[in-house]
């Protein structure tokens, strides 16, 4: 059952003023009469003229309500509700100046019964991103087009197999069948083929962890690679490299080392760039499942065939808005 609160309720009185910007005006509610949802959460992605900006993620209090300010320079926003394992379908809203724009998002616990497809287009040959491809998959009226990176989403897309067709000017056209498993997403790379040259399409897809995406694991980990502000593996690449214990991993890093004592009775993680000598050691804060351990070595925590996401940051500037900045950075462990 959902956290629910006592009633809708009017809006906070202390709500935000936008002034001249857009307001966001974000109502959640449940499936089952439509009751309101508190301690769920809100994901918004701003889309600019130029560039998408990091996406934006509250949490929803008493009366389900949420208010937002659009960045002033916003065009567009795509939205949706997250509690526990349970997510709404996305809304997009274009955005104008000086308006309130009023959205529902209504979580569905019930069967689900479509996917969400996400996905990026390349060209086969120089990797460069495909922009404004048309995405789409049969008897849908919606289709997705590429933005300037290639990336595209195709969300409520049915479950089971279906055929994915990529259509772009001076690019042979592309037809790829993919499975839509219920609930999640299935991450897609695409390299379409420039016509007339004589080669294979080139086709990846891989299935996101559930859990993982409701943390916003794959939301830090697109941002933190494209500025180079952290480090992410998934449960698919600890079982390549198969460490006997996570730390012996975490300490391949640049700039992290695994140091004991004499013994090897108290090991620790330490940021070599801030450390001096062993008194001088700049230890690593731990998160496991967003719980700080508190002293408690992570390998007496955690084993590495136990972690579904292991994120890496190595100072203070670099660590995500969601956990206490550390001076000597942090590892983040989200279990499967």
């Amino acid at each position: 059952m959902f956290g629910l609160a006592a009633g809708a309720g009017a809006l906070s009185a202390q709500q935000p003023d936008c002034g001249e910007r857009a307001t966001l005006r974000i109502a959640v509610l449940n499936d089952y009469g439509g009751a309101p949802v508190r301690n769920g959460a809100v994901v918004v992605r701003w889309t600019e003229a130029e560039r998408a900006r990091r996406p934006l993620r509250e949490e929803v209090r008493a009366g389900g309500r949420l208010v937002l300010c659009a960045p002033q320079d916003a065009e567009q926003a795509t939205l949706w509700a997250e509690w526990g394992d349970v997510s709404s379908e996305e809304a997009v809203v274009l955005i104008v100046a000086g308006m309130s724009h009023d959205i529902t998002l209504t979580l569905r616990p019930a069967e689900i019964r479509t996917g969400r497809l996400v996905g990026e287009v390349l060209d086969a040959v120089t990797d460069d991103p495909v922009v404004a491809a048309v995405v789409s998959v049969p008897d849908r009226l919606r289709v997705a087009e590429t933005n300037r990176r290639g990336r595209f989403v195709l969300s409520g897309v049915p479950v089971g197999m279906q055929e994915l067709n990529v259509r772009h000017l001076g690019y042979a056209p592309l037809t790829y069948v993919v499975e839509v498993s219920s609930g999640l997403t299935t991450e897609v790379e695409i390299g379409m083929v420039p016509d007339p040259v004589e080669m294979e399409p080139i086709v990846a897809t891989v299935i996101r962890s559930r859990r993982l995406e409701v943390k916003g694991f794959y939301e830090r980990r697109h941002w933190g690679e494209l500025v180079g502000t952290g480090t992410y593996y998934t449960a698919e690449d600890i079982d390549r490299r198969r460490p006997v214990e996570i730390s012996h991993m975490v300490a391949d890093e640049s700039g992290i080392r695994l140091q004991c004592n004499i013994r090897r009775t108290d090991c620790r993680l330490v940021n070599t760039r801030l450390s001096s000598g062993v008194t001088g050691a700049c230890s690593l804060n731990f998160y496991v499942d967003g719980l700080p351990t508190r002293g408690i070595p992570l390998d007496d925590v955690v084993r590495p065939s136990e972690i579904a996401g292991l994120e890496i940051y190595k100072g203070l500037a670099s660590g995500p808005a969601e956990f206490p900045p550390s001076r000597c950075g942090l590892i983040v462990v989200w279990t499967k």
